[in-house]
């Protein structure tokens, strides 16, 4: 059986507190060997972290998402740092900036942002980013952090990040990725009217994309309508597979050795 990864799930969410053995047997017999789990505030990345040691094949990142930023407080810095130390915490995020939601203010969105690339700075893991409307503002920052990296020497320079379910542009894309950026592709691909996303696909190398669910959200077709789940990840790979005219087999060989590479850990674990 092909492996696959599954680089971002919100398992930690209530939408799984019923059913996540069960949910994680239907991933694996799909070939699902591996799950990252982010967080989105202090509450869902401690959780991450819970599951990341009951589960052998969870693995978890921590982090402020910006439509949460308003819980960000004086003491979160140093909470988010005793996290991000733990052995099973491969990245930080989910974080970033989203101007549709506009849940927070932007200034604010920005400066817990930056905090946040600073701690990744310091304890040498990638970030998982969240953008939505707001990418010219975000890769202002996003690269001027990248090239404070590259100025340090730091360890995760030459792969610093994740765009997560990428909306951008191809153009974006592959500034993005002449930096060392990863390209997430989620459920949306295989939507009938996503024409647009998925040019963009076709055309990424596909040794810089990482496959994602972000379930429970952006279920994948022909599941829309109900709760994602990491099992469906089988279905982005397969139209990641059609677009760029290659097996299912090779698309999930690339991609789970991206991830293997992206968060650090052992193809063997």
């Amino acid at each position: 059986m092909d492996v696959l990864v599954d680089s971002h799930c919100h398992l930690n969410l209530n939408s799984f507190e019923n059913d996540l053995p069960e949910v994680l047997d239907r991933a694996n017999q799909r070939g699902v060997t591996r799950i990252l789990v982010p967080g989105v505030d202090l509450e869902s990345s401690r959780r991450a972290v819970q599951l990341s040691k009951e589960y052998p094949n969870l693995y978890a990142a921590v982090g402020v998402h910006p439509n949460d930023a308003t819980t960000w407080n004086e003491d979160s810095l140093s909470e988010f740092k005793e996290l991000a130390v733990e052995p099973r915490v491969v990245a930080i995020g989910e974080i970033g900036l989203d101007y549709y939601r506009d849940f927070a203010p932007r200034h604010l969105q920005k400066d817990i942002f930056m905090a946040q690339l600073s701690l990744a700075k310091e304890v040498q893991k990638p970030v998982i980013i969240h953008s939505r409307q707001s990418l010219q503002d975000l890769w202002q920052i996003l690269l001027s952090w990248q090239q404070d990296l590259v100025g340090d020497g730091n360890r995760i320079a030459s792969l610093p990040g994740v765009l997560h379910s990428y909306e951008g542009n191809l153009e974006a894309a592959l500034q993005a990725i002449s930096f060392g950026f990863f390209i997430g592709v989620s459920g949306p691909v295989t939507f009938q009217n996503a024409k647009d996303r998925q040019a963009v696909v076709s055309n990424l190398p596909l040794e810089n994309v990482l496959i994602e669910t972000d379930a429970p959200y952006l279920t994948p077709s022909p599941f829309r309508g109900r709760r994602n789940e990491p099992g469906y990840v089988v279905y982005v790979a397969e139209k990641i597979a059609e677009l760029k005219k290659i097996t299912f087999s090779e698309t999930a060989a690339i991609t789970t050795h991206n991830a293997n590479r992206f968060f650090g850990w052992r193809a063997d674990d």
